[in-house]
């Protein structure tokens, strides 16, 4: 695994992403406005698993890239696993 980057909801994503996965950013992003989350203080981390994006948010939230398909999934985390 490598390490790519941070950078904060709402900023600019690493443009080396492919189109697919900026997409499933901005949609999370989107979504967490829809639901008047406060991610104010949240960040994207970029990381590389098999010279493929991982992209994890600070909440859980992973966007994995399938670039045999040039698709990307979104994995919320299940909120039954939330610590208190």
């Amino acid at each position: 695994m490598q390490l790519g980057t941070r950078w904060p909801v709402g900023g600019t994503a690493p443009e080396q992403l492919p189109s697919v996965v900026l997409s499933a950013v901005r949609a999370v992003e989107d979504e967490l406005e829809a639901l008047d989350v406060d991610a104010a203080t949240w960040r994207w981390t970029l990381t590389w698993l098999e010279h493929k994006p991982v992209v994890t948010l600070d909440d859980g939230t992973v966007i994995r890239y399938h670039p045999e398909e040039d698709t990307a999934t979104v994995s919320q985390p299940d909120e039954g696993d939330e610590q208190e």
